[in-house]
């Protein structure tokens, strides 16, 4: 009995040996027929290095195909551990080409990883020379450093881009997805030890370019606009000068300015906004820019800046107040206020009002800014005048519900969808807590804030006939050879007030230039409208304004709209007497450039020529 059960047992324990070595050949047979690419690509993989190659940045030109961001041939260094075979000879010709800390090239040379970066963005040259070295385990990869041959113009709008090559700020992030474009690879084989495989063909996937990208913006008029803030600002010593040229009846915005501007090329300098004119060789009548520090700091006081104290003061430095930040427009929003008027009918250009030189509200007493008052003056001698009263009077009767409709229609209460990162948006009262104080400061561009491009955009539909646009760089793209990929739109609506106040308003702003508090503003030959503005800066009584003026040309029928804001100028502050020059300045570069012809000779303008009073400028 007991034979039997082991005979049993054996042939059991036989069987299942069969069974298992059975099913052991048939997996091993198809492990090696049917899996064998698989298994051989894995295992190819395992003994695969790759390298990553960077993509060439899309090109950024203006309209006229300016080249405003192009790319550098530059050159990534990095080590392949296991490769290397004179460790010493290795570190010390890193650290001598490059002029690298050797300690610091030492600790990632010995650093038993796949692959080290010793340095990015290295000149060609300076790469030609470590490849003439054969030294092994170096690698040399060709890559691309972005370039902006202008240097620091329209830094604020451009921005620029990182060690990796992707956007950080500006026109750069914002289109990051369509310049950056699809980096490559090299692939090298390499044995069990991770040693490159001599006689063995690199695999290379070539790298896809990004698209290039053309924008509105002019390069001459940016350089007017430039020259003309920088002189201001010099001459004012002010904090900032900030201006913005657009199209008003598409949004295309031609210029965008805010001086002091930076290097673009070294983002990461500070700029000294004390120390910011040098000449350019002696005797030499040119101003530049010098890179220094920001705001006066010194060499040795910016090296006690702790790593928060520098990056505060980077992102200030790049930071672009035209669409960052906002602000108490003053006077020059009494055009908001007029064309809310025209729209609810609540105003003739005929209806009289009196200015004893301020107006008491509630228990408020509200100066103008001619203390000893305009007298009796009519709606348009008001807005002429720029005349505080007349506008607080011109509030209450549109309403606050009224004028908060206006707002609403005007863009007021939304962002622009302006093309650039970080926009902000207007900070006004809740329309249930605006009483009769509130009311008429608003009426005059006080206890509010808004951007400088919501103003522009507003006063745009104010002049363009009724149509709010949306301010924007972005025109098209295109592939490397230069064929058309995308060409983008903007959202735009349509008849946001009448015609026929946006006629009436396009005349009384013409009047403020050619005979009102604007009058400084005008420009040889051309009709010009505007509006000028001079605000206190919070807290009240701190000395500190802003002076501003808002024009545009050819006053019938707008093709270019501007906006000047001389940010803490020092002496003389008011709008109309240091704002209003700048922009005529400006104009009568631009506006023959863009080809509009003169209405009439400077010997027309002498004929007709009115005296205007200083105190009726100031504004």
């Amino acid at each position: 009995m007991t034979k039997i059960y082991t005979r049993k047992k054996i042939f059991v324990v036989a069987l299942l040996f069969i069974l298992v070595l059975a099913l052991l050949v048939v997996r091993l047979g198809y492990l090696m027929i049917a899996k064998s690419d698989y298994y051989l690509k894995k295992a190819e993989n395992l003994h695969e290095r790759e390298r990553s190659i960077k993509a060439k940045r899309g090109n950024i030109y203006d309209r006229n195909g300016v080249e405003l961001a192009g790319n550098k041939p530059v050159c990534s260094i990095s080590v392949i551990h296991a490769q290397i075979k004179e460790e010493e000879r290795v570190i010390k010709a890193l650290s001598d080409v490059l002029l690298l800390d050797e300690s610091v090239v030492r600790k990632k040379v010995e650093a038993n990883t796949i692959r080290e970066k010793i340095k990015s963005n290295v000149e060609k040259e300076t790469a030609d020379r470590l490849r003439e070295m054969n030294l092994d385990g170096v690698m040399v990869d060709e890559d691309y450093k972005r370039f902006y041959p202008y240097n620091s113009l329209a830094s604020k709008v451009l921005g620029f881009t990182g060690s990796d090559n992707q956007g950080i700020v500006g026109l750069e992030v914002m289109y990051e997805s369509m310049l950056a474009g699809t980096p490559g690879s090299i692939l090298t084989l390499t044995d069990a030890h991770g040693i490159e495989i001599e006689n063995e063909a690199e695999s290379r996937l070539e790298p896809i370019a990004g698209n290039n990208l053309y924008i509105s913006m002019d390069v001459n008029i940016q350089k007017y606009a430039e020259q003309a803030a920088t002189k201001v600002l010099k001459a004012k010593q002010a904090k900032r000068v900030s201006v913005v040229m657009m199209n008003p009846q598409n949004g295309e915005i031609y210029a965008m300015v805010n001086v002091p501007e930076y290097n673009l090329n070294e983002p990461y300098t500070l700029v000294d906004v004390e120390n910011l004119y040098v000449k350019s060789s002696p005797g030499s009548d040119t101003e530049v820019v010098q890179s220094v520090n920001l705001e006066g700091t010194s060499r040795e006081e910016e090296k006690k800046l702790n790593g928060q104290d520098k990056q505060d003061a980077l992102n200030n430095q790049w930071r672009n107040f035209c669409i960052n930040d906002t602000y108490e427009p003053g006077s020059t929003f009494k055009l908001v206020t007029a064309t809310a008027a025209l729209e609810e009918g609540v105003v003739h250009l005929t209806d009289t009002f009196s200015c004893p030189g301020f107006r008491v509200v509630e228990d408020r007493k509200i100066r103008c800014h001619k203390v000893a008052g305009h007298g009796i003056e009519t709606f348009r001698e008001g807005l002429m005048n720029s005349c505080n009263p007349v506008f607080m009077d011109v509030g209450a009767r549109v309403g606050v519900s009224n004028m908060y409709k206006n707002y609403r229609k005007l863009g007021l209460f939304e962002k622009t969808g302006v093309d650039l990162p970080g926009e902000a948006t207007s900070i006004m009262h809740r329309e249930e807590n605006v009483q009769a104080v509130e009311l008429a400061t608003m009426s005059f561009g006080q206890s509010f804030q808004i951007t400088p491009m919501q103003l522009l955009r507003a006063a745009s539909a104010v002049v363009n006939g009724g149509t709010l646009v949306t301010p924007h760089f972005g025109m098209y793209t295109t592939d490397k050879d230069g064929e058309k990929i995308k060409t983008f739109s903007y959202p735009e609506k349509e008849h946001v007030i009448e015609e026929s106040t946006s006629d009436m308003m396009k005349e009384l702003l013409e009047a403020v230039v050619a005979e009102g508090s604007g009058s400084k503003g005008q420009v040889a030959g051309y009709r010009v409208g505007g509006k000028t503005a001079t605000s206190e800066k919070l807290p009240r009584g701190n000395g500190k304004y802003i002076s501003s003026f808002l024009g545009f040309a050819p006053a019938d029928n707008p093709k270019i709209i501007g906006i000047i804001m001389i940010d803490e100028p020092v002496g003389i502050y008011y709008g109309g007497t240091i704002a209003a020059p700048v922009m005529s300045e400006m104009f009568s570069n631009i506006l023959p450039y863009i080809g509009i012809e003169a209405d009439f000779t400077e010997e027309d303008l002498k004929k007709s020529a009115i005296a205007v009073d200083f105190e009726d400028t100031v504004e």
